[in-house]
């Protein structure tokens, strides 16, 4: 025998009378556990390694400098009047780096971030202090040597010269980094522009 659709559903409310309806509850539980903080510690340590591994700069055979030397350096193709600006301080410092009295793998840490994030994002001069160090160990200019030497090695720099006496004079250096992708793409642009 077959019920009638009205008594099917009259039965199902007669059922369903004292059951309430839920609270809507906007609260998103994760399952995630938390991590302790030996895994937080571990997974930091694990991060930072990543990082020193992809620096290159070189920690060893450095060629000494004095104190007072002034850092000068210039890539083919730089164009004398573009350097020139750079080592007369004319140019805006998009990032400002103090690395004086930092420790050696940090500063070398710092100057590689700097200028791989400034040129990532669009800057192309920057100012590091990077101290004068006539009391440096294990030689005089310990520091002021290597950032001589890994500004060098990287390619997106295209020249440096020791700032002028007030952004740091001789304890500090103006960098001038290479154009990226998007600068290089809307320079294009303009130009196409201007021609028409």
């Amino acid at each position: 025998m077959y019920e009638s659709n009205e008594g099917n559903k009259s039965d199902f409310f007669d059922a369903m009378q004292d059951v309430k309806p839920l609270k809507q509850d906007d609260k998103v539980f994760s399952a995630k556990p938390q991590q302790t903080l030996a895994q937080q510690l571990k997974r930091e340590s694990l991060e930072k390694a990543q990082r020193l591994d992809l620096n290159y700069l070189s920690i060893e055979n450095v060629e000494p400098i004095a104190p007072l030397d002034m850092l000068v350096y210039k890539k083919d193709g730089v164009q004398e009047g573009v350097y020139k600006n750079l080592r007369l301080g004319k140019y805006k410092i998009d990032e400002f780096l103090n690395i004086q009295n930092c420790k050696f793998e940090l500063a070398r840490e710092l100057v590689f971030d700097a200028v791989i994030n400034g040129h990532k994002h669009g800057s192309r001069t920057l100012l590091i202090k990077h101290g004068i160090g006539e009391n440096a160990k294990p030689f005089p200019a310990y520091l002021k040597s290597y950032v001589n030497q890994w500004l060098k090695q990287m390619p997106e720099v295209l020249a440096f010269h020791s700032a002028l006496k007030r952004h740091g004079g001789l304890a500090a250096v103006y960098i001038l980094l290479k154009k990226n992708k998007q600068e290089k793409l809307a320079n294009r642009e303009l130009h196409r522009h201007k021609r028409r």
